[in-house]
């Protein structure tokens, strides 16, 4: 169940705290991975790390976000090495925090620029392969402050939110061509970032999730396997939230 093999896959910050999570969950279920992210020593060497460990021929594609031209360049640059696109996860994200009185308009410009623009763009593009193919899967990493709002991040959470909403559209316009289109809703994720919070932040932290702990990255990698495989083939438009129960939707 969830083979993936025989399936290639880009994946966005793919050198990240979560998104090597997702790359690792992937490659172990068989898919070949195109890992884009915007360091390129550390991309490499992901890469490397992963060839070694599951035996697949991944590549790297080095990509900012931020910049139109190597978005628009980063689904074509995947298909010519493994001529096909099954899976586009995008997991990328930045945070430029502020209040919103103080924001200035270039934290908000970056933010829905790499998080949500990027995002509709790579949707679009990896769109065509896939409806020739007639089978697809767009999975985006939204956030658990998408649907709940966070003080300091007006443009992070509309960008999250606006992947949900978009992620909803896009689903039933490509419906009938066998491609689905879902989020995964992370909560708190124990990453790099975490770790170095102090033992009182991660008690408060902790106190608001029921089950008590942050999650892993294999906690979200596991949500996006599900949503990648032929298994989900009848799922599309939903948001998967992964968040130990901290808020719980309808």
């Amino acid at each position: 169940m969830f083979d993936l093999s025989g399936m290639t896959a880009l994946v966005t910050g793919a050198s990240g705290g979560i998104g090597s999570s997702i790359a690792r969950c992937l490659a172990r279920q068989g898919a070949r991975l195109a890992l884009s992210g915007s360091n390129a020593s550390k991309l490499r060497s992901f890469r490397e790390e992963l060839n070694e460990q599951f035996g697949h021929d991944n590549i790297e594609i080095t990509c900012d976000l931020a910049n139109t031209t190597q978005v628009e360049e980063l689904v074509p640059a995947a298909i010519d090495t493994f001529g096909q696109l099954d899976i586009l996860v995008n997991n990328a994200g930045i945070t430029r925090d502020n209040l919103a009185m103080r924001m200035k308009d270039e934290e908000w410009d970056a933010v829905i620029r790499v998080n949500l623009e990027a995002a509709f763009r790579l949707m679009r593009a990896a769109a065509k392969p896939m409806m020739k193919a007639r089978f697809g899967r767009i999975v985006s990493v939204t956030s658990v402050v998408g649907a709940t709002g966070n003080p300091g991040q007006v443009n992070y959470s509309a960008a999250k939110a606006g992947l949900v909403g978009m992620t909803k559209s896009f689903a039933q316009e490509v419906a009938t061509r066998g491609i689905t289109a879902n989020c995964v809703a992370p909560g708190f994720i124990r990453t790099a970032m975490t770790d170095a919070l102090n033992d009182a932040q991660k008690e408060a932290i902790n106190s608001r999730i029921p089950m008590g702990r942050m999650g892993e990255g294999g906690d979200i990698g596991a949500a996006v396997v599900y949503l990648a495989s032929k298994e989900a083939g009848y799922v599309s438009g939903q948001t998967l939230h992964v968040n130990g129960g901290m808020a719980m939707f309808a």
